[in-house]
């Protein structure tokens, strides 16, 4: 057998030195094998993905980990999954999941300079899709939310806003409707055009319409009410009646002494409905 050279020697059992540190590096893929960085680990084979949790533990003052990508124009990280619907509550861990087993925060998003903090996609969205629930019913400060049972902040009315139909009642306005049991009144002087102090409700008028006959009218419907007239401080005959066309009118005649002025007397006009 021919001598080998200490020279050739040193050549081959480097060469064999490099076939053998070589060998497991190119081979270096899936559990108990380092990240490889720049690629994909731990490979394009799927038969070497990780079937265990990989796990990163630190004990440190700061953050366990840290990602960051210095690119103008990229990211610092993404996160993928296949988890089905219910999340960890049905055994289907989220894509994310952070849990602070203290009382600290468990999560912070900042945005440095930017005026959108970021976005929630769910699928197609609409009023079927959620962005999130929460079993926290405290105020969230600084929200502004523009739905309140899917309607928009601008069909809301303010504390001390009216709503523009609150003050009818199909159609008609609530000073054209007298409440049951109802009570109105007016006393009307005897000149039969003011009405004294006391009226029910406010805004109750009177007007002269003859010699014998005031017509009164109240800021409320008394079509169908019941309808008296009293003279005060004198016996002079009076009667009173709703005025037909007019549902908010009640006329009052004086007898046969109502053609002469000076036997006009003050009159209670009571309305009940």
């Amino acid at each position: 057998m021919p001598k080998i050279g200490s020279r050739t020697r040193k050549i081959l059992l480097g060469g064999g030195a490099v076939a053998i540190l070589a060998a497991p590096l190119a081979n270096a893929a899936g559990e108990g094998q380092p990240v490889d960085g720049g690629a994909r680990n731990p490979s394009q084979d799927t038969r070497q993905s990780y079937t265990r949790e990989t796990e990163i533990i630190s004990n440190v003052n700061t953050y366990g980990t840290r990602q960051s990508n210095k690119s103008d124009n990229g990211g610092g990280a993404v996160y993928g999954c296949r988890s089905k619907a219910g999340g960890s509550a049905k055994g289907n861990e989220p894509c994310i999941r952070s849990t602070n087993l203290a009382d600290g925060f468990a999560f912070e998003f900042n945005v440095n300079a930017g005026l959108l903090g970021g976005t929630i996609t769910v699928g197609r969205g609409g009023d079927t899709a959620k962005p999130f629930t929460t079993n926290a019913t405290g105020v969230a400060d600084g929200l502004n939310a523009d739905r309140v049972d899917g309607r928009q902040g601008s069909d809301l009315l303010g504390k001390t806003e009216k709503a523009a139909d609150a003050d009818k009642l199909d159609g008609v306005d609530s000073a054209d409707l007298a409440r049951t049991a109802n009570f109105l009144q007016a006393r009307i002087s005897s000149n039969g055009t003011d009405v004294l102090s006391g009226a029910r409700p406010s805004g109750t008028s009177a007007t002269a319409v003859g010699a014998a006959t005031t017509r009164v009218t109240f800021p409320a419907d008394v079509a169908t009410c019941s309808v008296t007239a009293t003279p005060i401080g004198a016996v002079v005959p009076v009667a009173a009646a709703p005025v037909e066309g007019n549902a908010r009118a009640v006329d009052v005649t004086f007898g046969a002494a109502g053609a002469d002025p000076a036997a006009r007397t003050s009159v209670s006009v009571q309305v009940i409905c």
